[in-house]
């Protein structure tokens, strides 16, 4: 039972956690520091770096598989801890593009238009469904609840590394757009 009292003892913190990045992210999304008063200029050096580092943490994740399928356990826990530190650094920089950029418009047309918005629309609903699956996963693992980790982790680290590649996808298919 101790395994599930720190589960619970986490459990609204991952849900406060779960709530307050994606309504903070939204809401940054909307700042831009320019309109607040600060003379800043866009970071459109970021887009190519955190584009790099969701393909990163994609193959981070995988050699994290790979490394807790033949029972490294200890590097499985420090890739997968990278994993989340590198999601926060994308996280970060993202959030910072946005607040000194305008959007960008995706100019394709016809059917590679559906295609990104497709493949945009998902990214953006998993990335949001994958924050309470990676931190219940991590406090499972952290409580040593390792049946119910995997249980959770078998549904996780699928939709974790398709948020992560559809990241890269999503920034190779607008860049061409970029001013």
């Amino acid at each position: 039972m101790e395994d599930q009292s720190l589960e619970k003892k986490y459990s609204k913190l991952i849900i406060a956690v779960s709530v307050i990045i994606p309504v903070v992210v939204a809401i940054l999304f909307g700042v831009k520091l320019k309109d607040l008063g600060f003379n800043v200029e866009p970071l459109s050096f970021l887009p190519p770096i955190y584009a790099t580092t969701n393909g990163i943490t994609a193959v981070v994740l995988v050699l994290a598989v790979i490394a807790i399928k033949n029972g490294k356990q200890k590097l499985h826990e420090r890739l997968m801890t990278f994993a989340i530190a590198l999601s926060l650094a994308f996280l970060v920089m993202y959030v910072a593009y946005h607040m000194t950029a305008d959007s960008t418009k995706f100019g394709g047309e016809g059917i590679i238009r559906y295609v990104y918005f497709f493949i945009l629309v998902t990214h953006i609903l998993l990335s949001i469904i994958i924050i309470p699956l990676v931190l219940i996963s991590y406090v499972r693992a952290l409580s040593q609840s390792f049946d119910r980790h995997r249980k959770i982790a078998k549904i996780t680290f699928p939709l974790w590394l398709y948020v992560a590649v559809t990241g890269v996808i999503v920034y190779l298919m607008i860049s061409p757009y970029y001013a």
